[in-house]
């Protein structure tokens, strides 16, 4: 039985049936490979896009990214998309009004770790409660360097994630004097008990224009991508989110390949720019 007289009885057109044929074909081909990406999204929480699907294929795996894109968006295999930061749409000019200068003025690519560090602190609703949490990281390798929750936006929460930083032994220096920390002007970084502990670790502080988010938006970035990443609403207990923030701290440092740091996790990159600096 010939081509015509089949799809005659199935009431085909003959250039319908090898375009079926075809995508029939293509679709066998692509089923193992949809296998191992549908594998490492799954392993990734299905918040992985198509590079950090790439990044944490195995080794050895040859597939380019328009493949990837491609078979992801025909099986539904769709990361939750962040929004775009407002911060980067903001173009207004504001009166400059600082207790600090801005001497950071969002030079945010330094070429060595352990120069410039940025803080901000963040709100986390959970079980009908809010915690807060306070954030160092280091501009110039992505590497969180110091953090604090508390079930109180008060001034320990800012004095205790800089005694965390200053006791972190994670850190490969001894001395803070000449870096930099950069923060907005909120009433916890001008509070004269956090210049003085800045002063007496020798530090420089700097803060962003008074209005101006982008000034500090290496910050504002991590938290989008912490909400992104952790599920933190569904925590009970103030113990089990702090738990949560430990463990994601930890894979964030040094698990969490990033795209732009040569897709290397921030500890790794941070001793690839200390190799190239020595």
């Amino acid at each position: 039985m010939n081509i015509d007289m089949l799809c005659a009885i199935q009431h085909v057109s003959r250039s319908g049936y090898y375009r079926w044929l075809i995508h029939s074909s293509e679709a066998a081909k692509d089923h193992g490979d949809y296998l191992l990406i549908k594998g490492v999204f799954e392993k990734g929480q299905k918040k992985y896009g198509w590079r950090s699907v790439k990044m944490n294929l195995p080794k050895g795996t040859i597939m380019n990214h328009k493949k990837i894109e491609r078979i992801m968006k025909k099986y539904g295999l769709v990361c939750k998309i962040r929004r775009a930061n407002p911060y980067k749409q903001m173009a207004k000019k504001t009166q400059e009004h600082r207790t600090f200068n801005n001497q950071l003025n969002r030079e945010f690519k330094s070429l060595a770790p352990f120069k410039v560090f940025c803080t901000d602190i963040t709100y986390l609703p959970f079980n009908h409660r809010m915690a807060y949490l306070s954030v160092i990281k280091d501009i110039g390798s992505g590497e969180i360097v110091a953090w604090k929750l508390s079930q109180h936006i008060d001034m320990e929460l800012v004095l205790g994630t800089v005694e965390y930083l200053k006791n972190n032994v994670a850190l490969p220096f001894e001395s803070f004097q000449n870096i930099m920390i950069h923060s907005d002007q909120g009433f916890h970084y001008t509070n004269p008990q956090y210049i003085e502990q800045i002063k007496e670790l020798n530090m420089v502080q700097s803060m962003s224009r008074k209005g101006n988010c982008i000034d500090n938006s290496p910050m504002e970035s991590f938290f989008g991508h912490f909400k992104d990443d952790v599920d933190y609403k569904d925590c009970k207990t103030f113990e089990e989110l702090n738990l949560l923030i430990e463990k994601y701290m930890q894979y964030y440092n040094y698990e969490r390949y990033q795209w732009n740091l040569k897709k290397m996790t921030p500890v790794q990159y941070r001793n690839h720019l200390l190799e190239v600096v020595h």
